[in-house]
């Protein structure tokens, strides 16, 4: 109960406003998510893949992101975990969480990344992470369980970022997260989102998908030429994207993009291509949903994200 997961009557209220201003964003149908009358974008963004990007309670101060997907728990599955937040200090994250929160910013924990110390080998395995997901970050604290950021602190949900390993059980993982909302008074619950490859399907993803649980498909539309906007043109990211709100039109679709030209890499969308071609492309489908920024790090040192949140 949510009462029960806060220590004060002053931090439930808060909470309590905080779930009521959710409800206003993430329960409107999708393509609501953009307000041309404001000109304003909903930017999502990965956090934790660099020390030097600045603390979390900074990134959200920017006034730049409505969603922050903190990254990455990245070993899970075999009894152990492992959250790598590129050594950034775990003692100030809570606090930081929560700030964000206050603010009206959507948490995410993301799980997966880039390294091969994650899979969920059978059913068991799902439904023992999903135990340690909830009584980690998601729910209330048990005894023998380390809560990275706190006893005090929840992040909103769970970011599927699954890009190694066999696609086996995230289906299972999926619906046993989703049996922890039973446990829940708040009315947003836990939140399942995942983030995918821009080429439809996903193969890791796609049973997990098919539950329809995820209300939240980040479709990764760089580090791949097939169908990213610099190699494969706009034509090459509409296919896709067009395959991915078609299959799961319940779903709020975001573009994701690169805030950064990464070394040996051309996938940073120049600002007018996107105002003028690529945002009014994706907006005229009913699942788009907003921006989705790879990373924290490159957009301190581009300040992309400012000028997307801006785009009309």
């Amino acid at each position: 109960m949510a009462s029960q997961r806060r220590r004060s009557s002053a931090a439930t209220i808060a909470v309590f406003f905080f779930l009521l201003s959710l409800l206003a964003v993430f329960f409107q149908p999708a393509g609501a998510y953009y307000h041309p009358q404001g000109k304003r974008q909903t930017v999502a963004v990965f956090w934790g893949r660099n020390k030097a990007e600045g603390s979390l309670r900074q990134t959200c101060d920017t006034g730049d992101y409505n969603i922050v997907i903190i990254s990455f728990l990245s070993v899970f599955g075999h009894g152990k975990y492992w959250l790598d937040l590129s050594g950034h200090d775990l003692r100030d994250v809570g606090d930081d969480i929560r700030h964000c929160q206050s603010k009206g910013v959507y948490m995410l924990l993301s799980i997966g990344g880039d390294g091969d110390g994650y899979s969920i080998p059978s059913s068991k395995s799902a439904a023992d992470v999903a135990y340690n997901l909830y009584h980690s970050f998601l729910g209330r604290p048990r005894a023998g369980i380390f809560r990275p950021f706190g006893d005090d602190t929840i992040v909103n949900g769970v970011n599927f970022f699954i890009d190694h390993g066999p696609a086996d059980h995230y289906d299972d993982l999926a619906n046993r997260i989703n049996d922890y909302n039973q446990n829940i008074r708040d009315p947003v619950g836990i939140m399942l989102t995942a983030t995918v490859r821009c080429s439809y399907p996903d193969p890791r993803m796609k049973k997990a998908l098919d539950t329809k649980l995820f209300t939240q498909i980040h479709v990764r539309f760089y580090d791949d030429p097939r169908c990213s906007y610099n190699h494969a043109g706009l034509a090459g990211v509409m296919a896709q994207w067009n395959r991915w709100s078609a299959r799961y039109p319940n779903s709020r679709i975001f573009l994701g993009l690169a805030a950064a030209n990464v070394t040996g890499k051309n996938d940073m969308v120049g600002v007018g291509e996107l105002r003028r071609k690529l945002l009014p492309a994706v907006q005229k489908t009913e699942s788009y949903a907003g921006v989705t920024l790879w990373n924290s790090y490159y957009d301190s040192k581009t300040h992309y994200g400012r000028y997307v949140k801006h785009l009309a």
